[in-house]
């Protein structure tokens, strides 16, 4: 990469719930520069992609989605990064994508042990530019679930109210009324789906399982309340 030229790479924020925690799918580099770091999964367009193909590529070959069925799941263009410094290399042209997608299992092959999901709250000082990739990401996702029916992308694909609830509160890092939310996400036209299904097992009357309808926003948008503070310290993207 020499003079004015750029290399042109997509960097993926790919987030998901996994045990009430909002996560996001990080790889550690095995060569310079950074090596060792954690680092948001990516790489270079190839000459022959447009800009979505890389991100479908890179993100069938580290989470396996395209080839899971994983149909909930979301992905969409974040923002391009292109500062100058931001990788040692060169001049690099970096565009962000947002994935969201329904918990995965964990990284598996030779590779495994250089991927991981970790919460969201313990993550900073990634490679590159990152940290400010994965805060824009975060933040994309908590404002897309304010006025979309994104929550469900994070869902399999049948799930219950509470389970929903969850991921709310996972992405907000807040708590929800439940009486209030199931009023909200059922009476909205077109978000939920009831199936002939109920989860069986528990006390009480059995919940009843539902899937993501047709509709793409809220009205009026569910707005979030104040994000809790990281009881560690960390930093909060």
């Amino acid at each position: 990469m020499r003079g004015n030229l750029f290399a042109v790479a997509v960097d993926l924020v790919v987030l998901t719930v996994r045990r009430d925690q909002l996560c996001v799918l990080l790889v550690k580099r095995g060569e310079r520069p950074y090596e060792s770091h954690w680092s948001l999964p990516g790489g270079f367009v190839q000459a022959d992609e447009d800009l979505g193909d890389t991100a479908a590529r890179e993100l069938a070959a580290q989470t396996g989605a395209a080839t899971q069925g994983a149909v909930q799941g979301h992905l969409e263009q974040l923002a391009g990064y292109a500062a100058p410094g931001r990788d040692p290399r060169g001049r690099v042209l970096s565009v962000g994508y947002l994935a969201l997608l329904p918990d995965l299992p964990d990284p598996e092959g030779p590779a495994s042990g250089s991927a991981a999901f970790l919460p969201v709250e313990d993550v900073y000082g990634l490679a590159f530019d990152h940290d400010r990739i994965l805060a824009d990401g975060v933040e994309r996702a908590r404002a897309k679930l304010e006025y979309t029916t994104l929550a469900a992308a994070f869902c399999p694909a049948e799930f219950t109210v509470s389970d929903l609830r969850r991921v709310y509160e996972a992405v907000w890092r807040t708590e929800i009324d439940p009486r209030n939310f199931q009023r909200k996400v059922t009476s909205t036209p077109g978000f939920l789906i009831p199936t002939a299904t109920r989860v069986t097992g528990g006390r009480g009357r059995p919940p009843q399982l539902f899937r993501r309808g047709e509709a793409t926003t809220l009205h009026p948008p569910m707005l979030r309340e104040p994000t809790r503070e990281p009881a560690n310290g960390a930093l909060a993207h």
